[in-house]
């Protein structure tokens, strides 16, 4: 009896962000020996006149075009990415905003892909909104693909941060895994807030605020061997002082990609990823991988 190989689901729409998205996922879906599914949508709500009557034939025109336009772009990039010849894609067409589509169509998918920016009326407020909702909502992990993403050069790193939560450690097994996947080290970033002794008197009646990167890099390291156990793979430990928004940028500078947990699922996109997740969704330098914790074992497929 065969075995059903894993989905990629990726999410286009003619923008260069999904153009990026689309090349990752081909790349992913080749490393993972998965099968890609490709969705794009198209709107109806000009299609409706004063008495909500759609025209039909404009519907099923604009339906068309959309599948030719995201057909051609199959295409184009399939020549471009090693070993995506052969790659079993389907091509989906849906009416209405992609959002919500695309987490439906990710359902028991292994991965779903989408660009951080993609066509909207205000790019600053709506264009990001569709990558949030499915970091958010999608029950599967998320990468969100970032056109000012820098290649890494040499054999990469998986960056992921680390804090002892139950997400963040959600996030470590998945770092680890798609590390694997993609012949990359994987670095686990501590950020820290160096002791503060107001004067000896304070520290003798309180323990002093923050810790020292020593403290920092050993509760890592603990962390790391808790999660992934005696045996694991090699995990670089970083200890960097500061916030953790600004220090998981710095070092997800030049990485083939940043792994970091949600909360769980909530309306409010910004309850379920957390303030670094957020803001890594929207402004990362390079793709981003977000994980729940209830839902992080999924591994990707040998090659």
């Amino acid at each position: 009896m065969g075995t059903t190989k894993q989905r990629v689901v990726v999410g286009v729409d003619g923008s260069a962000g999904g153009r990026l998205a689309l090349s990752w996922a081909l790349a992913e879906a080749v490393r993972r020996d998965a099968d890609l599914e490709v969705l794009a949508a198209f709107p109806v709500d000009f299609y409706w006149t004063d008495a909500y009557l759609v025209d039909r034939d404009q519907v099923d025109a604009l339906r068309a075009d959309t599948e030719a336009r995201a057909r051609a772009l199959v295409d184009d990039l399939r020549s471009q990415v090693a070993g995506a010849a052969d790659l079993a894609v389907d091509v989906v067409v849906c009416a209405g905003a992609p959002a919500a589509h695309l987490v439906q169509r990710a359902e028991g998918a292994g991965l779903l892909v989408v660009g951080s920016r993609g066509r909207g009326a205000v790019r600053s407020s709506t264009a990001g909104s569709v990558a949030l909702h499915c970091a958010a909502h999608a029950r599967c992990p998320v990468v969100v693909v970032h056109p000012a993403a820098v290649a890494a050069s040499g054999p990469g790193r998986v960056v992921v941060g680390l804090d002892g939560s139950d997400h963040a450690r959600a996030a470590l097994t998945a770092a680890v895994a798609e590390a694997a996947v993609l012949g990359a080290d994987v670095e686990a970033v501590v950020a820290h807030e160096p002791p503060n002794h107001w004067s000896d008197l304070y520290a003798v009646v309180a323990p002093p605020a923050g810790e020292s990167a020593e403290h920092a890099q050993r509760r890592g390291a603990a962390i790391v061997r808790e999660v992934l156990g005696a045996e694991a793979p090699a995990v670089h430990v970083v200890a960097v002082e500061g916030h953790p928004v600004p220090v998981l940028m710095d070092r997800a500078q030049g990485a083939s990609l940043l792994v970091l947990g949600s909360r769980s699922r909530n309306q409010l996109a910004g309850v379920v990823l957390g303030s670094v997740a957020l803001h890594a969704v929207m402004h990362a330098p390079c793709p981003v991988l977000v994980v729940h914790p209830s839902r992080a074992a999924v591994a990707p497929a040998a090659g």
